[in-house]
């Protein structure tokens, strides 16, 4: 649904983005991850087709964005961080514009708006002016913006940036909704527990070049290392004699605690818990180390930036 090799943006003798390869599979939730100026909302504008890229290609459902603008646009709901509602209008009056901008005709207008309306929970407060409306329903009419023209792919730059918990999460299952095997998403974003609870793959994006990219599973395994599971002791222990099964290393926290890394645990966990059993370890729980999309992101920054991180 979405695919780049080598997009590239430059400004005079600044490389904005330089070399992004990505592709996004129809039912994708692709996450953008970076700092500010890192060159996620440079690389949305050249996928809607709004900047032209200096080096490389992009294709959005199918349309290269070069030489079928038109068509991209048209592709593709766009929410941006400053999204520009109308505040003087009504619901109903403002998705009837954009559908007269997507040349809907005025009974699809009328029928897609009621329909966003009510799949937005909004229909209640249709005619009422959007300048009165919360930041979380403004969020969630220009989420019925970017889809009044049903487009397969949808960029989401910032989707909950500013919002209260409560409207944040709201928007958040509203994207989740969204994702369907005909349509890809893109989100950009701040928010790396948002990142982790909606993306099947993630990008992380510094100075421009995608640093990392993957399935989350896939992200943690390379900067964080092999999955951590630790076993939590009734009483002090030493594991002396203690033999491990090939591929795993074992460290121990303190006198209750022991800490395994293991490369394959489907199939080496259940030696571990028998060699544990074996040697009269006194074990009442032995669970996965919580790792988090956080953790591999600090990581990989401070390791891009020439520094350490420790988790």
């Amino acid at each position: 649904m979405i695919e780049t090799n080598d997009l590239s943006k430059q400004f005079h003798d600044f490389w904005a983005v330089e070399g992004v390869t990505i592709n996004v599979q129809p039912g994708q939730i692709l996450a953008f991850l970076g700092q500010n100026g890192a060159g996620k909302t440079t690389t949305v504008r050249m996928l809607t087709a709004l900047l032209e890229p200096t080096r490389g290609w992009a294709r959005v459902a199918g349309y290269d964005v070069s030489t079928h603008g038109n068509e991209v646009r048209a592709s593709v709901g766009v929410l941006t961080e400053q999204h520009g509602l109308y505040v003087r209008m009504n619901a109903l009056e403002y998705l009837d514009f954009f559908g007269q901008v997507y040349s809907l005709s005025p009974q699809a207008r009328k029928a897609r708006s009621e329909y966003l309306l009510d799949y937005f929970g909004l229909s209640y407060a249709a005619k009422r002016r959007i300048g009165e409306y919360s930041k979380g329903m403004r969020q969630k009419l220009a989420l019925a913006r970017a889809l009044i023209h049903e487009p397969p792919v949808l960029l989401l730059d910032e989707p909950t940036s500013a919002m209260d918990p409560e409207s944040a999460r709201l928007v958040r299952d509203e994207i989740a909704r969204l994702k369907s095997s005909q349509r890809s998403i893109v989100i950009c974003t701040h928010n790396l527990a948002e990142a982790e609870a909606l993306a099947d793959t993630v990008a992380i994006i510094y100075r421009g070049r995608i640093l990392m990219q993957g399935s989350l599973d896939e992200l943690k395994d390379n900067i964080l290392g092999s999955a951590e599971y630790e076993a939590q002791l009734a009483e002090a222990w030493t594991p002396n004699g203690l033999t491990l099964p090939e591929g795993v290393t074992m460290r121990q926290l303190d006198g209750t605690r022991l800490r395994f890394q293991v490369k394959q645990p489907r199939e080496v966990n259940p030696q571990l818990v028998h060699a544990l059993s074996a040697g009269h370890a006194p074990v009442v729980a032995f669970q996965e180390v919580p790792r988090t999309l956080e953790q591999a992101y600090l990581k990989a920054m401070a390791e891009a930036q020439g520094g350490t991180y420790v988790v």
